[in-house]
């Protein structure tokens, strides 16, 4: 099977790196013209060149902050006006570390607006042109821990939990129009997000941060950490004609570390 995204508008939230980076990529060289968005216009500018010198599709990106939502939406509704796009994939940075004890009210309410409110803000805003022409594609990034949670994870657990259900009911909603709804559960991945997390347990438990990386590959039946490149692959394949059947699913992409079903 080769897939072909040519001819496809992709926008990857996150993409400067780590996850939504690789995400980004596998879709240009799949041959999607793909907008970045993130907050590194660095990282950002430097990825759009390379790719387009790669592929040679004109690629673009958005310099856009989540944590801002008010001018985020801004941004993004008259981003989506000019130049709407025929595969989805949100994507943001994750929320604080800490358990339910530490968070209070307002931390809770910045992820909701991080990791809920923008996602459903800039779904609805590319859904018009995916319903008139019939095909879309719209693709989560969520967690394991919306099955498992994590003691740790506590604003990701919750607000990602509702995510994944709102995709659900989305899914079913939006079937009739050829668009497909997918969340992908990630795992352990070898990124910079998870890098900063095994920094502060190691603090916390007062161990190297290389036994903590050990500790969670231990956990995984494959006995190693995900490769971004990896996410890519599958983001791809949901992505594509390929998958037009498969829709409204919560697919976990972790070596096998979830025990539930």
């Amino acid at each position: 099977m080769q897939i072909s995204l040519k001819g496809k508008h992709a926008l990857v939230g996150g993409s400067s790196r780590g996850i939504g980076h690789a995400i980004a990529c596998q879709l240009a060289r799949s041959g999607a013209r793909v907008t970045l968005a993130a907050r590194s216009e660095d990282r950002l500018a430097a990825t759009v060149a390379d790719l387009t010198s790669e592929t040679g599709v004109r690629h673009g990106y958005l310099v856009v902050d989540y944590t801002d939502l008010e001018a985020y939406q801004a941004q993004m509704a008259a981003f989506l006006q000019g130049d709407p796009v025929d595969i989805l994939v949100n994507n943001t940075q994750g929320p604080p570390a800490g358990t339910s004890l530490e968070m209070g009210l307002e931390d809770y309410q910045r992820a909701f607006d991080l990791l809920f409110q923008s996602v459903v803000f800039t779904t609805l805003k590319a859904l018009p042109h995916m319903q008139q022409q019939q095909w879309g594609r719209i693709i989560n990034v969520a967690s394991v821990s919306v099955r498992e949670p994590l003691g740790y994870l506590a604003l990701s657990n919750s607000i990602r939990s509702a995510l994944v259900s709102w995709a659900k009911t989305l899914a079913g909603d939006v079937g009739p129009f050829g668009i497909t709804v997918n969340s992908v559960l990630t795992g352990y991945f070898e990124t910079e997000r998870l890098t900063s997390l095994n920094a502060k347990k190691a603090e916390q438990m007062r161990i190297p941060p290389s036994e903590v990386a050990d500790r969670l590959k231990a956990l995984v039946p494959l006995r190693r950490l995900g490769q971004p490149e990896e996410y890519g692959y599958l983001a791809a394949f949901l992505a594509s004609e390929e998958a037009a059947y498969l829709t409204g699913a919560a697919i976990p992409l972790d070596g096998g570390l979830l025990k539930s079903f």
